[in-house]
């Protein structure tokens, strides 16, 4: 749509005022082309006619919807042009009392001249991680937006901060570079972002002075480059200062100061360290009192000393330095009060007696007669000689003011100097953010050399910042693909070169100074004649001593009066000698160092904007414009290469006031800091740009159906546009965004306004019809009824006379007598009906009470067998449950014995060790018997003497030998009969052994009988408990791995005997060693057969003995015979004796075949027991089957359980059942307990058995030794049978004891039964079935038993819930309860709180023991490894719940248990008695307590870190209530870089999500609800502080609608507090401030009653709050109403009396006050089980 048509009528523009600049005007008449006048009507009513040139018709400019008025962002104005600019900062400063806006990349800051409450911490921390859109504008978005981009895109950055004088520059780079000290801490202990901060005061005390502007004028640029390292921290800082104001050293304009740091000096004169400066009142010295102001209002420069000093102290300038500034300082002051007077004609001196100049020369310890001479002379350098010319009054006074300027120019720069040294860099630097304090564009009525200067700087300023915003509106259309046209701006570079380029201003200045009779007016003609010609160089036409520059702001006009001297800016070099050569190192450094600079320069290249021009020659001395071209070129080169960022600070008004807006003088601002040109730059493109999403949630109401139902809604937006505007020209499509040509957005506003206004028409008029007809109806039936009774009356007068009256009146009578006769006619049938009816009833209720007591008579009966049945029932579980009982006291009487077993079978095993020893003395024989042999050898020599002996006695040997046959012979049969016997007695043992695994099967399968039993009787069984038999059927196993490692070590040792006897094989094969010496003597056979026939019979029979003992007892007695044939005659041959040694070794080979056969078989039987034990594995796996079948039917019990929850009626009968149950487990028990004991007899005799065969065997080593090894072998393995045996034994046991407590805890839970059962006759059937069953099944285990001897029954062990920990065994408990333990574990899972009570039945057992060091130890090591795992899971949000739940628990368990009576009320009298006895724990609870605080803030801040970032998106940015959209168009800064696209989308749902997860952890970890009470009351309290914030700092938040979004996101919180029953906590109450905030924004905001509902209604908020909201108020559409400030201000009053806090924000780190409340455990520590899982089997319970 054509600009041109939206002049139409109610439309309203700007036209130009004289006053206010703009003023506002509504077209009366629609304009068309050609018009020549346009009719306005103005605010105040009267009528204007705006003249319009038809040909070229200039309209006014059109003023914006109100819709768009008072945005954050002048960008998203549709009219983009200077009224608009002005009045929207007027709204928002005058009305909203906002003094921030955003202009594109600009921030426009406008002096409040008052203290306001939006720069506290609290705001920093709420602008700190947010994009620069998203709250409302501020200095600190502007530092968070380059803090941000400089550490993700690794970009140094720059803040240029502009404006005049008492605009606000200073404060707002402070602010500025205050953000970045607290959002980048440092870390280290240097704190260097302190240090920083503190060089702020410095700066100000010797750079700022009171103006008639402004009371804190800088009056220096100041550009300051805060450095960071890689982790973004700051590490250092680096000032640079431009152009210092010297000349208010010595001058000062009228209400006006000279510099801050002189009148703090005065002020502290009477100190005592000040005492030698001999100081003044500030009143007393010249360079101080001349403006006339010394004092300024609010400011106390006694204390801003006292910080100035502190601060030198922080920057580390110590005290000798600054007592050196001082000093400098006060000589300054002094010097000015120096009297100079005339001594006529054009001479001057100086009194001698001057106190001042005797106090300047003490100080800076300089020659007074030489200062004197050359103040008031000067030497003159001729060709041939020097001159002394004294110099008159003036030029001595000037002498005197030059040098104080240059004394403290250069005590400037070293204090700067200083400080940068001080904020040195230490390390690398990684990245930094600069910010430059600058002067903005100045024009006054008097301009010189110094407005000059910074006009210049802001002309540099300026281009660089046009190039910037051309750059970013390049960039934004290429992202979004627009087609890129040229837009014609401003470019200053004429200017640039005027000032700077060769044959230039500052040139042609440098020339004139360069001749020594060169003045300003000699300068100025220069100027006229070179530069006249240049369009932007003008002459004055009153004045010649000026002239006039035309800059981008506006013209100034210059005097040319002191160019030449403030460029020179000269010193007699006398006096700079005199300086030079003084006594005081820390002034004469200051000029001995200017001596060097000038020395040691070559001139200053400055490179020119254009570089084909060229710079003239300078002279060594540089003037003040070079240094200072220098200077600006150097930061340009800076900010180039930096990303900027632009605040502009705006003067609303010359007086100072708050909240006054001088349109006049804020408009002259604007254009002069380049706001309007950034506005002039955006509206030749396209201004509004507006989110696809953005334009159709606000524009939707244009749409037509058909286009609303698409799904696509970027081309339902694309069709809307078209149809809406033909003009393809006015807007643009982007890849995200629609751009907009200036006016689109507010014809479309327009075009939306009509609908909604022809939509309430509509409403209105079909509203109004029914309203009207409705009353013509009311009115209509009225007149009806009215004319029928006047009708009515006067017919009824027509008719009625005397006769009729009469005939009336005895009608009347005749009708009263019979209706009377009717009546009591009726009456007397309806009593005698009455009566009948109630004999009827009376009877009936007779009969029925009648049966109801003969059914009650019944039921007494009933109840009364019934409740015999029960009792007979209870008495025969009770019995059950003794049998249970005595069952597990037999079981570990069983164990008892099985001990004393395995300490026989030690005994044994020492025995075994004895055969070895026996063996090793046979092999000692044997030796002894070689010995022998030998010895034979040696005899030979005396067998040849007794040869005839020998034949003489060898019949008498032959006789004797024939003897000892027959005694081989009757010792071979016994041996016969021995082994016989032997042998059967092994196949009794064997077939024993056999029947006592037959008999330990029949056993087992009885056992599984009584388990099955069992199960059935076992009903009342929980869950926990099943889940506890499993794990302790683990542990078993663990131990069965373990019992089988020690049946493998035991299989080893029997290896080692094996070794043993090869080794004793080994030995027996020396033998061959005897066969060779029979050879030697077989070789001397010839010689000496007849002399050796009497030894060799004697080998013989030594070797035949050798042989039945090898083979006595193993063969039969022929078979020794056959190996040695009894033949006399052949007895002396030495064949024979060879045949004897075959026979020997024969023997050893049978005797080796026999081992072998005998270890076959009993390998043969060692795999029958193998195959015995798998069987009774199988049957252990059968009975593993058995339990699961059993935790199957406690599930049904369990299920039982809960129907019988309701048997009040019962309990009696449940009590009886219950004993009976017991009784039956006694008789089970006693059943098992004498099986047991026949397993243990039986046991013992295979042990005797075992005894005596190894025993016999020890006697015949190397028959038996085999099967000894065997035999071993064999009891290993029966020892393993046996201990399987036991545990199972033990596992029944476990189960008994937990059965027992189950029916405990059974007792307790009916106890608290009240309901009536409904069903109660068919669960008496099922009783009734269930003990047939198991008397059935009682029976049948009493005909299996019948030999059976019960024994006295056996109570169970009565723990007394404690656990011993060894000393050595604390680490491995610490690891495993606290360091290794995780909170999803099954057994965590169903006792969340188990370590907590595993911990306090330690701490108990040490405490009975009355052992404080082991007390201490534990309790120090418990604490010490919980905060370890906290420190090592400071972020893990479920272990943080876990712990804080069990450090709960054992909090409450150690005031439980400590005795005090305020802990034992709720105590069970068993809970008593186990209280502490001997240590006070207190001051460990204290420890335990304040960990407990400890970790409880860690969980909160964990909660809150997850919580935080779904908050504000949540509570505020989403739309819950579906239809109320509060879209508005953004701006500029909603296209920041710092924007991501892809963001996660958080709504109400995501809060109450993350509520519920955290409530559900918290729940499964047995956390005590006030505990969790508490913490969503602290969560709570953050979701409504952070909502509350930002509500605060996002004036788009502030409208109608977007209260109605958040009460019903607050009724959604207050929903699920009312699901989880947490409606006790007091959580809705932190959300009141919140909830008042949104009621204020939906209430009506206009009359007095209103305001003061307000006063009564918002109590959580304070004043400060409440007008914040007020002025931030917005509405959404134009139907709504602004805030009028009239309004404010009553609020105001009305809250005038208010006490409270007058803080802004709500502390959102607040913690309320956490409390431990104490919560008596019902949980019996007696009954408490140790899982296996925890693998603290070390522990053991007392």
């Amino acid at each position: 749509m054509a600009l041109l048509e939206l002049y139409t009528e109610y439309n309203r523009v700007w036209i130009p005022d004289a006053e206010h600049v703009w003023k506002s005007a509504e077209i009366m008449r629609d304009f068309h082309s050609g018009d020549n006048v346009l009719e306005l009507l103005l605010e105040g009513g009267t009528e204007h006619y705006y003249p319009v040139d038809p040909l070229k018709p200039q309209l006014p400019p059109l003023r914006n919807p109100d819709i768009l008025v008072g945005e954050n962002d002048l960008t998203a104005l549709s009219y983009l042009h200077e009224p608009a600019v002005l009045h929207n900062l007027k709204v928002r400063f005058v009305e909203s009392r906002i003094i921030y806006t955003y202009c594109g990349i600009i921030l426009v800051a406008v002096n409040p001249y008052k203290q306001l409450h939006i720069y506290g911490d609290a705001i920093i921390h709420a602008y700190s991680g947010q994009n620069m859109g998203d709250m409302d504008p501020h200095i600190f978005a502007v530092a968070e937006e380059a803090y941000k981009q400089m550490a993700r895109n690794h970009k140094n950055q720059s803040i240029i901060v502009s404006g005049e004088s008492g605009a606000g520059k200073t404060v707002s780079a402070r602010y500025a570079m205050r953000y970045f000290a607290v959002v980048s801490k440092s870390g280290s202990n240097t704190r260097v972002e302190d240090k920083v901060l503190a060089s702020n005061p410095i700066t100000e005390a010797i750079g700022n002075a009171k103006t008639t502007r402004n009371d804190n004028s800088s009056r220096f640029g100041k550009y300051t480059e805060i450095s960071f390292d890689k982790k973004y921290r700051i590490i250092g800082a680096n000032m640079r200062t431009y152009l210092l104001e010297k000349s208010r050293v010595v001058f000062q304009a009228d209400n006006e100061r000279n510099y801050h740091i002189f009148y703090q000096l005065c002020s502290c004169a009477q100190l005592p360290e000040f005492k030698h400066l001999r100081l003044l009142s500030a009143d007393k010295f010249q360079y101080t009192c001349m403006g006339g102001e010394i004092t300024i209002e609010g400011v106390d420069d006694k204390k801003d000393m006292e910080e100035t000093r502190r601060t030198f102290s922080l920057l580390g300038l110590k005290e000798d330095f600054q007592s050196d500034v001082f000093k400098v300082l006060a000589a300054i002051l002094h010097l000015g009060n120096v009297e100079i007077k005339s001594s006529g004609g054009d001479k001057s001196s100086v009194p001698s007696g001057d106190p001042h100049l005797a106090v300047f020369c003490e100080l800076l310890k300089v020659s007074a007669v030489e200062l004197v001479r050359w103040l008031c002379h000067r030497r003159i350098v001729l060709v041939a000689e020097t001159v002394v010319k004294p110099v008159p009054k003036k030029r001595a006074v000037n002498a005197r003011d030059a040098l104080a300027k240059q004394i403290y120019a250069h005590l400037f720069d070293c204090i700067i100097n200083r400080i940068n040294t001080a904020l040195k860099v230490p390390a690398k630097q990684h990245a930094f953010i600069g910010v430059l304090d600058i002067y903005g564009f100045e024009t006054f009525d008097i301009n010189s050399f110094e407005q000059f200067c910074i006009n210049y700087a802001n002309e540099k300023l300026q281009q660089q910042f046009n190039l910037h915003v051309f750059k970013l509106e390049q960039e934004e259309y290429m992202k979004e693909d627009i087609p890129w046209t040229l837009i014609d701006f401003y470019d200053n570079q004429p200017v640039i070169d005027l000032i700077e380029a060769k044959m230039g201003i500052l040139d042609l200045l440098d020339e004139e100074c360069l001749f020594p009779q060169g003045t300003d007016q000699s300068w100025l003609q220069k100027l006229f004649n070179y530069l006249e010609p240049n369009p932007l160089f003008e002459k004055p036409r009153l004045s010649n001593e000026a002239f006039v520059i035309q800059h981008f702001a506006d013209k100034v006009e210059y005097q040319c009066r002191g160019f030449l001297e403030k460029n020179r800016d000269a010193l007699y070099e006398e006096l700079v000698d005199i300086m030079r050569d003084s006594k005081f190192p820390f002034l004469a450094h200051f000029f001995q160092e200017e001596e060097r600079n000038a020395a040691n320069s070559k001139g200053v290249k400055v490179r020119p904007a254009r570089p084909a021009v060229k710079q003239a020659n300078k002279q060594l001395r540089t003037s003040v414009g070079d240094k200072f071209c220098s200077s600006l070129s150097l930061l340009m080169e800076t900010l180039n290469a930096t990303t900027p960022h632009y605040v502009r600070c705006i003067k609303p008004n010359e007086e100072k006031l708050p909240f006054e807006y001088d349109s006049r003088r804020v408009v002259q601002q604007l254009r002069a800091c380049g706001v309007l040109e950034t506005i002039r730059i955006s509206a030749q493109s396209y201004p509004s740009r507006w989110t696809y999403i953005e334009f159709y949630s606000r524009y939707s109401i244009l749409m037509t159906h058909q286009e609303a139902d698409q799904s696509d809604k970027k081309q339902t937006c694309k069709n809307v546009l078209q149809r809406l505007i033909q003009d393809p020209n006015q807007y643009k499509f982007g890849r995200t965004k629609i751009f907009f040509r200036a006016g689109q957005v507010a014809y479309l506003e327009k075009l939306r306004l009509d609908r909604l206004r022809g939509a309430c028409v509509t409403i209105q008029k079909h509203v109004r019809g029914w309203s009207r007809r409705r009353k013509f109806l009311r009115m209509r039936q009225a007149a009806i009824i009215i004319q029928e009774y006047i009708r009515g009356k006067r017919t009824v007068r027509k008719t009625v006379t005397a006769a009729t009256l009469k005939q009336g009146w005895a009608s009347v009578v005749i009708q009263r007598h019979w209706r009377g006769y009717r009546m009591r006619q009726v009456y007397q049938v309806v009593r005698l009906a009455s009566v009948t009816i109630q004999a009827f009833t009376r009877g009936w209720m007779a009969r029925k009470r009648f049966k109801k007591m003969m059914k009650e008579q019944k039921a007494l009966v009933l109840q009364k067998y019934a409740r015999a049945w029960l009792a007979r029932r209870r008495f025969q579980t009770m019995r059950r449950l003794v049998l249970n009982v005595q069952l597990s006291y037999r079981v570990q009487q069983l164990r008892k014995k099985i001990e004393e077993q395995s300490k026989e079978n030690r005994g044994l095993m020492e025995r075994l060790t004895s055969v070895a020893n026996s063996h090793s003395q046979s092999v000692d024989r044997l030796q002894v018997l070689e010995a022998q042999l030998e010895k034979v050898n040696s005899q030979k020599e005396s067998l040849e003497a007794r040869e005839k002996k020998a034949k003489e006695d060898a019949s008498l040997t032959i006789a004797k030998l024939q003897k000892e046959a027959d005694a081989l012979n009757v010792e071979k049969q016994n041996l016969e009969k021995q082994f016989e016997a032997s042998t059967k007695e092994a196949k009794e043992s064997f077939d024993q052994i056999k029947r006592s695994l037959v008999e330990e099967k029949d056993y087992e399968a009885r056992l599984r009988k009584i388990a099955e039993n069992n199960i059935e009787i076992q009903r009342q069984d929980h869950e926990k408990e099943v889940e506890t038999l499993k794990e302790e059927i683990k542990r078993l196993k663990e131990e069965r791995v373990g019992l089988q490692r020690k049946v493998e070590e035991n299989v080893r040792t029997n290896s080692d005997l094996q070794e043993q006897v090869i080794q004793l094989s080994k030995h027996v094969k020396v033998i061959p060693e005897l066969r060779r010496d029979l050879n030697n003597l077989q070789n001397q056979r010839n010689s000496m057969d007849r002399k050796v026939k009497q030894q060799s019979e004697q080998a013989r029979v030594k070797m035949n003995d050798i042989t039945r003992q090898l083979l006595g007892g193993v063969v039969e007695e022929d078979v020794l015979l056959g190996l040695n044939p009894d033949n006399s005659e052949k007895i002396y041959e030495m064949e024979d004796l060879l045949e004897a040694f075959d026979g020997l070794q024969k023997a050893t080979r049978i005797l080796q075949n026999h081992q072998r056969e005998q270890k076959e078989s009993y390998e043969t039987q060692v795999e029958g027991f193998k195959l015995k034990v798998d069987h009774l594995q199988n049957e252990n796996t059968e009975l593993q089957k058995l339990f699961q079948e059993k935790s199957n039917i406690n599930e049904d019990i369990r299920q039982e359980v809960s129907r019988l929850s309701s048997e009040n009626s019962v309990i009696p009968e449940l009590k009886l059942q219950v004993s009976e149950l017991q009784r039956q487990k006694q008789e089970l028990e006693a059943h098992v307990e004498e099986q047991s004991r026949e397993l243990a007899e039986k046991t013992e005799e295979i042990t005797d058995v075992l005894q005596r065969k190894i025993e016999e065997e020890s006697s015949q080593r190397r028959h038996f030794e085999g099967k000894a090894e065997e035999l071993e072998e064999l009891k290993g393995e029966l020892r393993g049978q046996i201990e399987e045996l036991e545990e199972e034994n033990d596992h029944l046991k476990r189960q008994q004891l937990m059965d027992s407590e189950a029916k405990i805890k059974l007792r307790q839970e009916i106890s608290r039964l009240t309901a009536e059962n409904m069903d109660i006759e068919e669960l008496l059937d099922q009783k009734d079935r269930l003990i047939k069953k198991l008397l059935n099944q009682i029976k049948s285990l009493e005909v299996s038993q019948k030999a059976g001897k019960p024994s006295a029954p056996a109570m169970p062990k009565d723990y007394l819930g404690m656990l011993e920990c060894k000393r050595e065994d604390e680490p491995r408990l610490i690891q495993n309860i606290i360091l290794d333990l995780k909170p999803r574990g099954v057994v965590v899972g169903m006792i969340p709180v188990l370590p907590a009570y595993i911990i306090f039945m330690c701490v108990r057992h040490a405490d009975y023991l009355n052992d404080e060091g082991k007390l201490k130890s534990l309790m120090n090591e418990v604490i010490k490894a919980i905060k370890k795992v906290i420190m090592s899971y400071q972020k893990d949000f479920e272990l943080l719940s876990f712990w804080l739940s069990n450090i709960y628990q054992l909090l409450n368990c150690l005031k439980q248990y400590s005795g005090e009576e305020e802990f034992m009320k709720q105590s069970t009298p068993r809970q008593k008695k186990n209280c502490l006895q001997n240590f006070d724990l207190s001051e460990h609870r204290q420890i335990l307590s304040d960990l407990a605080i400890h970790i409880y803030h860690q969980f909160i801040s964990v909660m809150e870190k997850s919580l935080t970032p779904a908050i504000v998106p949540g509570m505020l940015e989403h739309e819950s209530l579906q239809g109320i959209s509060s879209m508005k168009p953004t701006g500029f800064r909603k296209r920041s870089n710092s924007i991501y696209e892809d963001s996660e989308t958080y709504t109400i749902s995501s809060i109450i999500q993350q509520l519920s997860v955290f409530h559900s952890t918290m729940s499964q970890h047995g956390m005590e609800q006030g505990l969790v009470k508490q913490a969503v009351k602290q969560l709570f309290f953050l979701v409504g502080a952070t909502t509350f914030n930002n509500i605060m700092l996002r004036k788009d938040m502030c409208s109608c609608r977007k209260g109605m979004q958040i009460r019903c996101n607050i009724s959604y919180l207050e929903e699920w507090l009312k699901e989880k029953e947490l409606q006790s906590s007091n959580a809705i109450d932190t959300l009141r401030p919140l909830s008042q905030a949104a009621w204020l924004l939906q209430v009506n905001k206009s009359t007095d009653d209103d305001a003061k509902e307000i006063s009564d209604k918002c109590t959580e908020l304070n004043s400060v709050q409440i007008v914040k909201i007020l002025n931030s108020y917005t509405p959404i559409d134009d139907f709504e109403k602004r805030v009028s400030s009239s309004f404010v201000r009553k609020v105001q009053s009305l809250l005038q009396d208010r006490d409270g806090s007058s803080q802004l924000m709500l502390d959102s780190d607040y913690r309320f006050q956490v409390t431990f409340p104490f919560c008596s455990s019902p949980q019996a520590l007696e009954l408490m089980q140790v899982p296996s899982s925890l693998h603290l089997s070390f522990l053991t319970r007392i």
